[in-house]
């Protein structure tokens, strides 16, 4: 009997423990990451034409501005020092993630907009130079998109409270200078187009 008794009450907890296990345990919404990719088709042989060899040429420069105190990018240039410019030819695939990248994505809310697999093998690289030059050489006719990721470290200073003092004249605060950092990485786009072969095309990336 208590063999019998014992065997029952294993299996109401192999059953408790599967049951447990096989339920869904909802993320906390500050867990939760939203991904989207556009639901049309991608061309590779079309994307595949667009990067074929030419004869013009893209030159640009990469930089940046910090950002004021009002949201505003205003002050001296930032220059992009060895960073990756990326070149994306501009299909409709692109064009539809692009669309639904100003839609949808959301950094605060973790919500991102990627390309597929296929769609980013596609694309073409450069390296600028410590003035933020770069260039595309051997470029067809067509639209492409750049996109570079810059990043760079305001600096400034603060009074920090240290303590308060009293004397027949009331009380005196204290402050010491403090110095801080904060690194930013601020992302650089544009659209450009070659109209024809030979040509030269310049570009301010910011």
């Amino acid at each position: 009997m208590n063999l019998r008794k014992c065997f029952t009450a294993l299996i109401l907890v192999l059953s408790a423990i599967s049951t447990v296990m096989a339920q869904y345990k909802e993320p906390e919404k500050k867990d939760k990451v939203e991904i989207f990719r556009p639901e049309i088709a991608f061309d590779s042989l079309q994307a595949k034409k667009m990067l074929a060899r030419g004869t013009a040429t893209i030159k640009g420069k990469a930089f940046t501005k910090p950002m004021n105190n009002i949201g505003f990018k205003s002050g001296r240039r930032i220059y992009a020092n060895q960073i990756k410019v990326t070149l994306f030819p501009v299909t409709p695939y692109f064009e539809a993630w692009y669309q639904l990248r100003k839609d949808k994505e959301s950094l605060r809310r973790r919500r991102y907009v990627y390309l597929s697999d296929d769609a980013y093998r596609y694309r073409l690289e450069a390296i600028t130079n410590s003035n933020g030059e770069f260039t595309f050489p051997d470029m067809k006719p067509g639209k492409y998109f750049l996109q570079g990721f810059l990043g760079y470290t305001s600096n400034g200073t603060y009074n920090e409270y240290t303590g308060s003092g009293y004397s027949g004249y009331g009380r005196t605060d204290y402050y010491q200078q403090k110095r801080y950092a904060v690194d930013h990485k601020d992302r650089i786009e544009e659209f450009i187009e070659v109209k024809e072969n030979g040509e030269i095309v310049k570009v301010r990336l910011h």
